[in-house]
Formats: C-alpha cells, structure tokens, sequence
C-alpha cells in the first residue's frame, strides 16, 4: 500500500482511503453487515488505514456499523474520520452532543480527523457564529479530537474564504480529472499546496461514472494499457497530484475493493504520455456535452422557479456519459418537481443575461422532452 505523510500532523496515512457510504445493502435497504464486513477487514489486511465515515451516511447505520466492524483492531493502527452535520446544529450545545452521539455509534474514546460536514459558505458563516470551532477546540485540548478539518462543496471564492479563515489541519473537496472547474476544482488545489494544508479527495470516479466511459473513450484508454481498469486512471490522476494525501473510495464490493488495492499496492503516478490520454478523453467527453452552461447563475433566479444550470447539468452529464441510470435517479430524486424546466413560462429574462447566450427557453423544451423519454424507456424500479 502507498502512503502518504501528513507533515504538518507526523502522520502516514494510506492514500486509499475507505469511504463508508456506499457498503453492499439488504433488500430492506440496511447494511449487509456480512459483505461489508469482509469488504472492511480486506482493506484493512491489505494496508487501508483511513476510514471515513458521517453522521448521516447509510440513514444514521454508518457510523455504529464502520465502529464495530473495526472495534477488534487496534485502534491505533487505523485513523478514523467523521463529520458533524452542520444541518442539525442549532444551538452551541448541540456541536457537543451530536459529537459525544458519535463517540458512542463509533465505539472509540477520540476522533482522529473531525471535519465540519460539506461547507458552504452561509453554512460555515453560521458554525463560527455558534462558537463551533470553539468547542472543536476544548474538545482537542480534552484528546477527544486530533485534527480538524472541513468537507466542502460550494465554489472556489468561498473555499478561499473558508481555507484562509484559520490554521486547518487538512481538508477534503471533491475533485477528478472532468471537474477540474467545478467547486473548489484545481485552483482550489493550489490554494492548499500553497498553505501547506493536507487534502483528502472525495468523489474521485465522480460518483462511478468515470468507471462507466463510453466505448469510444475507453478505447484510447485501453490503446496505451490494455490491463488498467478505467476506473483506476481516474485514480491516479488525482492521486498524482502530491498535496493529495488520502482518495477516498466509497466502495459496494469486494470486487470494487480489490480493484483500488490494485492500483493503490503498486501505485505509479502518471506518466507525460498518459497524462496526455486523460486529457485527450477529457476533450472527448466534452465534445458531447448538449450545451454550453458553465453554471455562473446568471439567468437565477428564475421568475418561475425554474434552476436552469440544475437542469442543464442533469442534461450534460446524460449527453457526456449516456449512463440511463444515472440521469433517472437525478431526474427523479435530485431535483424538485417545480424546479424542472417544464415549468418555464418563456418570458425570456434568462437569455438577456446569459453571458454565452444560449437558446435556454428552446434548450428547456428539448432537455424535458429527451430525459422524460429516457426515463420512461427504463424499466419501472
């Protein structure tokens, strides 16, 4: 297993790093405890040592589960990480509280990396004036918590904002060879080499489409290395950056297990010539995006509440990966019905202020009409 030292901590951490999202399930939708058992004790006999686990994921099971299945280790073999859910913050006492709930879930005494949970801007403006970072503090000086940190998803003036506010101890940002714009993205990169603040990435594979390219794309992947998953080259990609500290990978198989310790045991960064491929796949993909919202939000809002780059990302991202399944379950469960751009009143407001003047009102019509087919084409869930 590669590892990579924290400096600024004195630690060494595995630059696989397991994210406790997404464990096999059950038909009723728990944990199935027996698979994800095994998926953690592989990874863990195989050099995985950072576990990354939060407060909501697998509806509240995560936490409990992630704590006993690696309750008969040592628990200074391993690092364990979670989050507060800012969400549920209401007053100071409750930062407190929710974190005393997940020393309990967690089965442990302290919290090796503690984050505030996915930082925005308004969120973490609301976190300092409860004193949160307060109490983080008394409860490191108390040996409860040994580094803090902030996931984030917002963009890049706002992680600027966040990342220069204090002295961090690392941070985590989503982050893949076709998102280099998005969020924080490669700029924001930067901005932690230059503070010397350790990064861990989230969303690597960008939620498993980068492992599902089309044809024509994998082709010139597998042109330069016929033996490389397509999945792993966005794996090293974003683990060839040397700020990158630890890749989290929420896996849901022991196949998808042992796939990453493959391309972590050995791990090569990329070369010139490969780092060229990436690049030439990213031009590709790009090509088939449906049209051309880079989500400056402009055009919102909109007078019928309408979240024009919302559904214009949901569009793009069908047009650039042609993945059904994908696009259904954003269709359905990631966007609000009264947000869909069938509910455009065309009063036009939106295209007398979009700086690459698009045809948004004519885009509407024509994104509603191919995503509902696309979903009316899939099988009923």
């Amino acid at each position: 297993m590669e590892y990579r030292k924290m400096d600024n901590l004195g630690v060494d951490v595995s630059l696989l790093g397991f994210g406790c999202m997404r464990f096999p399930l059950k038909k009723d939708g728990s944990i199935n405890a027996v698979r994800a058992r095994q998926m953690i004790d592989l990874a863990y006999q195989n050099g995985v040592n950072y576990f990354d686990t939060a407060y909501g994921y697998h509806n509240g099971e995560s936490e409990s589960f992630t704590g006993s299945a690696l309750k008969k280790y040592d628990r200074k073999t391993f690092y364990l990480a979670t989050k507060l859910p800012h969400w549920l913050i209401k007053t100071t006492e409750d930062v407190e509280r929710i974190f005393n709930e997940q020393l309990g879930r967690l089965q442990t005494d302290y919290i090796d990396f503690y984050l505030l949970h996915a930082m925005n801007r308004n969120a973490f403006d609301r976190m300092v004036s409860l004193g949160a970072l307060e109490v983080l503090e008394r409860m490191r000086t108390e040996g409860k918590i040994r580094f803090i940190g902030f996931s984030f998803h917002d963009d890049y003036d706002a992680f600027s904002y966040i990342l220069n506010y204090r002295a961090w101890d690392f941070c985590q940002i989503q982050l893949n060879y076709m998102d280099t714009e998005e969020q924080a993205g490669l700029k924001g990169y930067e901005l932690t080499e230059k503070l010397n603040v350790p990064l861990i990435i989230m969303e690597p594979v960008k939620g498993g489409l980068l492992s599902r390219l089309p044809s024509a794309a994998i082709r010139k992947l597998k042109a330069l290395d016929p033996d490389r998953s397509v999945s792993s080259w966005a794996l090293r990609w974003v683990a060839s950056l040397p700020n990158v500290k630890v890749v989290l990978s929420g896996m849901s198989s022991k196949h998808q297990v042992l796939g990453n310790l493959s391309t972590f045991d050995s791990f090569v960064p990329l070369s010139d010539r490969e780092r060229q491929t990436v690049d030439e796949v990213v031009k590709f993909l790009n090509k088939r995006i449906k049209n051309g919202c880079t989500n400056c939000r402009y055009c919102m809002p909109c007078p019928a509440g309408v979240n024009i780059p919302h559904n214009f990302r949901i569009w793009n991202d069908y047009g650039v990966y042609r993945n059904p399944y994908h696009t259904r379950w954003h269709w359905l469960y990631g966007i609000d019905d009264s947000a869909k751009a069938k509910n455009c009143i065309e009063c036009g407001q939106c295209e007398q202020v979009c700086p690459q003047k698009l045809s948004i009102r004519e885009n509407l019509k024509s994104l509603q009409e191919e995503i509902d087919n696309v979903v009316a084409s899939l099988p009923q869930e």
